[in-house]
């Protein structure tokens, strides 16, 4: 087990938001626990509003939504977790880099708490991954975070960005390997 902080940096452009994504994320045994903690003026950021019956839904990637991606070391398949904070989830899988992409539906459920005060916004997710991968299994973590200000712009914000446009899927921002 090993706790590891990280730091999210919007890909560059000219929108700028008075806001940071910071948090944490460890491996114990199978299960990954993954806090993000979004810091700031949030009247600057379009929040959806915490559903009572929180359920799978596509595209949540179209507005604010917290995502992590998880590959398995030395393989071309990865999952996409995508969490909003009014409780909503999906996972996909990807065969290789955006090839082949499904719902993962290994998982029925996917609970996470969402604490929100004046200006900061706490997730807390707890998943354990024996449904998609082994204890042994060495895996690398994508952490990212689409922002939706409130004027309907968005940002992207991720550990890095490789590419010459915001990608979350390329390898080279997978850079976590909480093993």
């Amino acid at each position: 087990m090993k706790n590891q902080t990280f730091s999210l940096q919007p890909f560059p452009s000219e929108k700028s938001l008075p806001i940071q994504i910071t948090g944490n994320i460890a491996r114990y045994a199978n299960k990954l626990s993954l806090h993000y903690q979004l810091l700031g003026d949030l009247n600057q950021v379009m929040i959806p509003p915490l559903s009572d019956t929180p359920t799978r839904k596509h595209e949540l990637w179209e507005n604010t939504s917290f995502e992590f991606f998880i590959a398995i070391k030395d393989s071309a398949q990865y999952w996409e977790f995508n969490l909003s904070p009014s409780g909503h989830w999906n996972i996909y899988h990807f065969d290789s880099y955006r090839q082949g992409m499904q719902e993962e539906t290994a998982f029925n459920i996917l609970p996470f708490t969402v604490q929100k005060q004046s200006d900061n916004l706490t997730l807390i997710l707890e998943v354990d991954l024996s449904k998609i991968l082994t204890q042994t299994q060495k895996i690398e973590v994508a952490i990212t975070t689409v922002i939706k200000d409130k004027n309907s712009d968005i940002t992207y914000w991720a550990l890095t960005h490789p590419g010459v446009k915001p990608d979350f899927h390329l390898r080279d921002s997978f850079l976590i390997r909480p093993n």
